[in-house]
């Protein structure tokens, strides 16, 4: 799916519709002092087996895409919510 690299879109910050750029997001590196991240390798720790099964097959074929819109008014950023998509490609300019 081919998406334009900037949005006129509503900005909760500015209270009404404007330009936005469109950027892919990402997720970052997982903090490993964080309470979740601690607990979760002490239980992989030590013998037994594994914390979570594995897959055995692939259920789905795609991952969801959330699309991160900064207002080039005021730098607020919002995220719209995933769309299932097996390529996204954000465009200079479309028709």
């Amino acid at each position: 799916m081919k998406v334009p690299n900037r949005i006129r879109t509503y900005c909760p910050k500015c209270r009404k519709h404007t330009i936005h750029e469109v950027m892919l997001y990402k997720p970052g590196k997982r903090r490993t002092l964080a309470a979740g991240q601690r607990r979760y390798l002490a239980k992989q720790k030590g013998y037994g087996s594994q914390r979570k099964p594995e897959q055995k097959r692939t259920a789905k074929v795609t991952k969801k895409q959330v699309l991160k819109l900064r207002c080039t008014v005021c730098g607020y950023t919002i995220h719209k919510r995933g769309i299932r998509l097996k390529k996204l490609e954000i465009v200079e300019k479309m028709r």
